[in-house]
């Protein structure tokens, strides 16, 4: 299975967009900032949402579709399933 997830600093903030096959890994090193980079530099480790993919192929053109869109139009995909930016990673970990 394969992710693209989005991660914010804040409601309505900064966000990242990105993928991969093992998404409580790949939190987690946000949120640890184990990774310098952009997430780690702009405190980016909320997990506001997440969608899986049977293929890598499938999942970087959505990767690429979502960070193609308007601010807005993320936000909105994100209220969809988590109106309150709640963090996701905790839910995962369980």
């Amino acid at each position: 299975m394969f992710y693209v997830y989005l991660l914010a600093n804040k409601p309505y903030g900064t966000l990242y967009v990105g993928v991969t096959s093992d998404l409580v890994k790949r939190v987690s090193e946000h949120k640890s900032k184990a990774i310098p980079g952009f997430t780690a530099r702009y405190g980016v480790d909320t997990l506001v949402w997440f969608e899986a993919h049977d293929s890598i192929e499938a999942a970087i053109r959505r990767e690429k579709q979502i960070k193609k869109w308007k601010r807005e139009w993320k936000f909105n995909l994100i209220e969809r399933a988590n109106l309150h930016w709640i963090d996701l990673y905790h839910s995962l970990v369980r």
